[in-house]
């Protein structure tokens, strides 16, 4: 019998941000309720560093006390966390694949402390071994940290990626083929899942540059990846060309992809009820308007109709928005952990503008 998909409407559909944790874990749920969002994306940890101090008994009193005062406990998953840049899964043996192993397998305790369903981490790259080799040393790693942990419920996500360089995870079909590696060798699927990157998409060479064509490559995901596999989306325009590989996020809307590619992944019944996590550039407009609440605006303003909003751009720092044809410009690039070029980092542990 044939599921019947939820039409996506404002009330089911989730959106969110990756917000920062400084000060506290709790303050990153408060700010998500304060900015009008519906779920967060979180590091657990100072992502930047291989050793993080142990989780305080106050820290995740304060962190669930913050998720009852949303009301976001039980129901749909509205809480993701971002594994640390410096993991690399598909590394050769050595001491990066050691601490690699060990990071990763700290940073599904800490979900599992603190009760956070999805945990999103890029796949590796294989550097100077060959693909298939590190394709097998990621689903060795997974399947390892899987059956280590019976009876967790946190679920690890392979998110798709740009596909530079050595990366490992551009295609669907590459996605695919990791999970079914690692269900074999855990016989637990629902402990591995996907999540998927518009912007890395887009980049990697599926177009989804208007409606149609993003109706597409949502086809391709739900034929190759399942759409019961999926368990968070990362929203994020795109700075780069289609097929470009460059891992560069712009505020929706005003990169390469454009309205009419998002309309498409709002409306889509299989995602109503799942998490879609902002990852573009933080800040307020010098009205005091946040960017985050700005883009959450446009998709939902897209829910349920065919028409597109009126776009005029998010400019930082600015008194005044550019014309609305232009592009906003993108901010010279921070270096971050893989070395994928950053837009701008508003703050230690936040989310880069490429992730």
């Amino acid at each position: 019998m044939a599921t019947t998909l939820p039409t996506p409407t404002r009330q089911n559909s989730m959106f969110g941000s990756h917000l920062s944790v400084a000060g506290g874990m709790e303050l990153a749920v408060r700010e998500a309720v304060r900015l009008g969002l519906d779920c967060v994306q979180v590091f657990t940890k100072n992502q930047q560093q291989w050793a993080a101090p142990p989780l305080r008994s106050e820290a995740i009193a304060a962190w669930k006390e913050s998720l009852r005062e949303a009301g976001w406990e039980g129901g749909p998953a509205r809480v993701a966390s971002h594994a640390s840049y410096l993991i690399n899964l598909a590394a050769a043996p050595g001491e990066l694949r050691d601490k690699s192993l060990a990071l990763m397998r700290e940073e599904v305790d800490r979900c599992e402390v603190l009760g956070i369903p999805i945990l999103v981490f890029h796949p590796g790259a294989h550097t100077v071994s060959t693909r298939e080799e590190g394709v097998g040393r990621i689903a060795q790693a997974c399947i390892k940290i899987i059956n280590e942990t019976p009876g967790y419920k946190t679920t690890l996500c392979l998110e798709n990626v740009a596909g530079a360089g050595s990366t490992i995870g551009r295609t669907f079909e590459e996605l695919a083929d990791l999970r079914a590696r690692i269900v074999a060798g855990t016989g637990q699927p629902g402990r591995i899942g996907f999540c998927i990157d518009t912007c890395h998409a887009h980049a990697a060479g599926y177009d989804c540059s208007s409606r149609e064509k993003a109706e597409g490559v949502i086809k391709q995901l739900g034929v190759v990846l399942g759409f019961e596999n999926i368990r968070c989306l990362h929203l994020n325009d795109s700075i780069g060309a289609m097929g470009s590989r460059k891992d560069r996020h712009e505020h929706i809307g005003e990169g390469t992809i454009g309205l009419g590619g998002f309309a498409a992944f709002v409306n889509e019944p299989a995602f109503a009820g799942l998490p879609k996590m902002l990852e573009t550039e933080k800040g307020e407009t010098a009205g005091g308007e946040s960017f985050d609440a700005m883009n959450v605006d446009r998709l939902r303003s897209m829910i349920g109709t065919r028409a597109l909003p009126a776009l005029t751009p998010i400019v930082s720092g600015a008194p005044e928005a550019k014309p609305a044809a232009k592009v906003a410009k993108p901010a010279k690039a921070d270096k971050k952990p893989t070395g994928k070029p950053a837009r701008r980092k508003p703050a230690m542990d936040s989310k880069p503008k490429g992730g």
